[in-house]
């Protein structure tokens, strides 16, 4: 498989506090990771290093190793943050429309791109909002409120609006952990169906989500990388006996 994102020996510091420790690991391409641990392992850490956000988080620094999408180092102090964080889009735990129309969410980051064509702004709306499982529940009300959407609606339409720019990689960080079992269902059904144009980075507390979710499954504690090899193997025979205790529920 082709690796995406290679992490070799990196750490991580916000000011003097060391977060992460020399993680390693080589995500692939068109397949689904899961980062699975204890609340405070870094696994959110790590997510928000593949694209750089934390660089606007006061004193946070990588402090070693590196960083590579496609084998180029978006570490470098000359890579084009706009440019990269257009390849990596990104979904947060709680869903954040913006105070605008269904139609103005998915179009904002197309038009920042500097789309101006209207046939063409609503031609990729609708795509993305397709893409996202949407389009059919919204086509008759793109230009009402986003707020008026229910809670997975607006995941959904977070979605659509992180992939209209056609990024690379897809990252998810706890994106059904404020919604209800069904609205969890629809985003694992449509994680399936967006695998085959995005490699996706999920992370997640849920056990069981990341068993049926993912195909690779990267287990932290403590900010190290403890075990990451295929799902099935790290939920049914793990190479790590810290792995057995967490999935197992001994702790966490």
């Amino acid at each position: 498989m082709q690796t995406a994102i290679q992490i070799e020996n990196l750490s991580f510091c916000y000011g003097d506090k060391q977060v992460l420790f020399d993680v390693s690991m080589e995500i692939p391409a068109h397949q689904i990771t899961a980062l699975i641990g204890p609340s405070g392992c870094g696994k959110s850490t790590l997510l928000r290093c593949i694209n750089r956000i934390n660089d606007r988080i006061a004193g946070a620094h990588i402090s070693g190793g590196s960083l590579k999408i496609h084998h180029i180092d978006v570490m470098r102090p000359d890579i084009d943050l706009l440019k990269l964080r257009r390849q990596i889009g990104m979904v947060f735990q709680k869903y954040n429309p913006f105070p605008k129309s269904i139609f103005e969410n998915v179009a904002y980051g197309l038009r920042i791109a500097g789309m101006k064509d209207k046939t063409q702004l609503q031609d990729t709306v609708e795509k993305a909002l397709t893409n996202a499982a949407l389009w059919d529940e919204v086509k008759d009300r793109l230009h009402a409120s986003a707020f008026g959407l229910s809670g997975g609606q607006q995941q959904r339409l977070c979605i659509a609006r992180a992939i209209a720019n056609e990024p690379e990689i897809l990252l998810m960080d706890e994106p059904c952990a404020a919604l209800d079992p069904l609205a969890t269902l629809k985003i694992e059904e449509l994680l399936h169906s967006l695998k085959s144009q995005y490699t996706i980075v999920i992370v997640t507390h849920n056990m069981a989500q990341a068993s049926r979710c993912s195909d690779q499954t990267a287990f932290m504690y403590l900010g190290n990388l403890i075990e990451f090899d295929k799902t099935t193997k790290i939920f049914s025979n793990p190479s790590e006996k810290k792995t057995e205790q967490y999935i197992t529920g001994s702790f966490g």
